[in-house]
């Protein structure tokens, strides 16, 4: 019995491991997707500058910056910095930093950057909340409740898998 629950419990490890690293990718990939749909954005607002600029070369005026394009070049900036935005994030989610000089991604605790050499400022971490310890009682609540928590998961993947066997039966068809 005992190797069953060691079984059980080596198991469910894995799973929670395999659910954490495929939740991280998965919100990696949907990162990814929102920068590349930024920069495609910002690809058409330099067309549609282009467009300006030639527009107002054929009719031979001047063109003014601030008034004929300050529009387009604010929402450059603004989905530029989104972007960066989405970069901060995988970074945070792979565990990483990138270099101050070249921009190459590095573990964190880094002291160089391995593409350029330059050295990198020390990233100062939060300090960890304390934690209670829970008495005896507790932590038995809480094993239960992780326990039934673990059998419902189970049960969601066991029907997503189900389902997805389904899917692909009627489309052999």
């Amino acid at each position: 019995m005992e190797f069953f629950d060691k079984l059980t419990k080596k198991a469910s490890e894995t799973y929670k491991g395999a659910a954490e690293k495929t939740g991280k990718l998965a919100k990696e990939a949907k990162l990814k997707l929102k920068i590349s749909d930024n920069k495609s954005k910002i690809n058409d607002i330099y067309e549609e500058i282009g467009k300006k600029v030639y527009q107002k070369h054929a009719s031979n005026e001047d063109i003014c910056i601030k008034q004929d394009l300050e529009e387009e070049c604010a929402r450059i900036d603004e989905l530029s910095a989104e972007i960066e935005g989405y970069h901060k994030e995988i970074l945070e989610l792979s565990n990483e930093k990138a270099c101050i000089n070249c921009g190459e991604h590095m573990s964190k605790d880094a002291k160089f950057c391995p593409k350029c050499g330059t050295e990198q400022p020390e990233i100062k971490e939060e300090p960890a909340k304390e934690v209670e310890v829970l008495a005896e009682d507790k932590v038995e609540e809480n094993t239960e409740e992780s326990a039934s928590e673990e059998n419902t998961t189970t049960e969601k993947v066991q029907e997503e898998n189900q389902e997805n066997s389904e899917n692909t039966d009627s489309s052999e068809e």
